[in-house]
């Protein structure tokens, strides 16, 4: 069961995301440039939320692209993105009240599952070693989309799942700190081997009947340039034809 609701789950990150994916693959070419990457980025973060009674760490997947900046100093660059799916959160969480005696019998025993969706956009400075290494850190803001709480149990022999809105009880805006370390695999155009850490600066809840506690994720991903080398062999061809008073023919 655990291993189909992670395959349902990747179908759908990358579903929720697919305008996003058709478009870099479509444009990517046209948004690199000698000093500009633009790429796909993806892979599981694991998140939980601190100082919550309960709480485990839950896993899902993430989905989003990225532009790195390369400054003056070949080795600096400015990376930024949105990271389009990242669903964080907590689970195990012990069971609440709904206000209703049916459903609160009905899960009497079981556990919650919290769900936060949020819109990342990462603003960080990147510095690259000869050896492909790099690191990176700066900060991440976060702009709030679904947000609710799964309430899971055994009853009567069968799983039940009830799904509790609690999107108004979560802040809009989440804001904290990012680092990361990374290896791109081969020279030019190669993947992008990352681990970022998001130190969540924003208490989650509303109010103040949970002041000190805010979201922790550690993001384990891939990053792919898309069109990077069709870029750089048009930026060459052209550069071959000014040099020779020509004009590129477009193929």
């Amino acid at each position: 069961m655990k291993k189909k609701i992670l395959i349902l789950g990747l179908l759908f990150s990358f579903t929720t995301a697919s305008s996003q994916v058709i478009l870099s693959l479509l444009f990517g070419d046209k948004l690199n440039s000698p000093t500009l990457e633009f790429g796909l980025a993806g892979g599981v973060n694991f998140s939980t939320i601190s100082n919550l009674d309960g709480a485990k760490t839950a896993t899902d997947f993430n989905l989003g692209f990225y532009f790195d900046l390369r400054l003056k100093n070949p080795s600096w660059f400015f990376s930024t993105g949105v990271i389009v799916k990242s669903t964080v959160g907590a689970d195990g969480l012990p069971v609440y009240s709904l206000n209703n005696e049916n459903l609160d019998n009905t899960f009497t025993g079981g556990f919650v599952d919290r769900n936060i969706n949020y819109f990342y956009v990462p603003i960080m400075m990147k510095y690259k070693f000869k050896n492909n290494i790099y690191v990176k850190g700066g900060t991440q803001l976060g702009l709030l989309g679904k947000a609710f709480d799964e309430f899971n149990n055994n009853y009567n022999g069968e799983n039940v799942e009830y799904k509790n809105n609690i999107r108004d009880q979560i802040h809009v805006i989440d804001a904290g700190l990012a680092a990361g370390l990374g290896y791109r695999l081969t020279k030019g155009n190669g993947m992008n081997l990352e681990i970022q850490y998001y130190h969540g600066l924003v208490t989650v809840m509303k109010g103040d009947s949970s002041p000190n506690q805010y979201n922790r994720s550690l993001y384990v991903t891939v990053g792919i340039p898309i069109g990077k080398g069709k870029a750089a062999k048009e930026a060459a061809a052209k550069k071959a034809a000014a040099e020779q008073g020509g004009t590129p023919v477009d193929k």
